[in-house]
């Protein structure tokens, strides 16, 4: 994209004042090109194999008090996934940081949705080689938004058992997270039609896999429990075994069937979009009383606890 008059320029980390949210952008920041931008004004070409194939990889980390949660987890996970698809990304970790932390400072956003992609990009002759595509490195923070809702949340989310089979991972590596979600979507609208708000789907094997956008868990006789095969390994996935440890709490990842689901003392999801979420009915039956269980309560208080931990988070330097 050619720089506009309207763009942000910024060459080095941007300070905003940490006591005045003035919201210049409140519908979020985006950089590309070297550019930062207001995101109506974020496009990208409609050869880019990004949109055309789907061809990209990318990752998602939130803000939440002005502080990212994780963030070194994520800037791995993504730059392992650019390079097991062959793409480079003109930026160290460091520097993508730094690009992450000025969008979510210009935009003036406490609670935002913060993302950074690498798409194939487009091949200057169109050519159909992937190795001729110049790759596009592009970052943006948003409004923070959750898989559930305050009200899902407090009551816990009615989710439905798709018959969806999850693209298996001889197929798409599901360690590099991806655009890949019409099978996703296809499990969505199948939840829908049986009145629930979302879904999981199935692996190649019949086990229980992932839903769109997150991990699922169950909780049976004190055991915690997550799928083992063919998942993406979702940061806050692995944050829930690590709150285990701290909590004296066995976690174990293992093939889960879809019954096993319904007989469980207690269900939840996790994502960077929601934290960890409690399900309290899975298609047309409860789970336990049908109330949110304590494990998932003590997991997710010490999950928000830890938000305001140095070690578990980065703050966003505004000026």
């Amino acid at each position: 994209m050619n720089s506009t008059n309207s763009g942000i320029h910024a060459t080095s980390p941007v300070l905003v004042d940490r006591h005045h949210d003035d919201r210049r952008y409140p519908q979020g920041v985006a950089f590309m090109d070297g550019q930062y931008l207001p995101m109506s004004e974020a496009k990208i070409s409609v050869l880019d194999w990004g949109f055309l194939h789907s061809d990209a990889t990318y990752d998602t980390v939130h803000v939440w008090n002005g502080r990212f949660f994780r963030l070194e987890k994520h800037l791995d996970r993504f730059l392992r996934g650019t390079k097991r698809l062959r793409m480079e990304v003109p930026y160290c970790s460091d520097q993508i940081a730094a690009i992450l932390a000025n969008c979510v400072a210009l935009s003036g956003l406490r609670a935002a949705y913060v993302e950074m992609i690498c798409t194939r990009g487009s091949s200057p002759t169109f050519s159909r080689d992937p190795r001729q595509a110049q790759n596009r490195f592009v970052a943006f923070a948003v409004p923070y938004g959750a898989v559930a809702s305050d009200e899902q949340l407090r009551r816990g989310l009615h989710v439905a058992i798709s018959e969806t089979v999850r693209i298996p991972p001889q197929s798409v590596d599901p360690q590099i997270k991806n655009y890949h979600w019409l099978d996703l979507v296809k499990g969505l609208f199948e939840a829908f039609d049986m009145g629930a708000e979302t879904a999981v789907v199935l692996d190649t094997n019949g086990f229980v896999a992932e839903g769109p956008g997150f991990n699922i868990f169950l909780v049976k006789d004190g055991e915690i429990a997550t799928p083992a095969f063919g998942v993406l390994p979702g940061i806050t996935r692995q944050t829930v075994f690590d709150l285990s440890e701290e909590l004296g709490l066995s976690a174990v990842a293992r093939n889960i069937g879809r019954e096993a689901l319904g007989d469980a003392d207690e269900v939840f999801i996790t994502s960077t979009a929601g934290g960890i979420m409690p399900v309290t009915r899975i298609d047309d039956g409860l789970i336990a009383d049908g109330t949110v269980g304590p494990v998932t309560r003590r997991l997710t208080d010490l999950y928000w606890a830890k938000h305001q931990d140095p070690a578990w988070s980065t703050a966003v330097v505004y000026r």
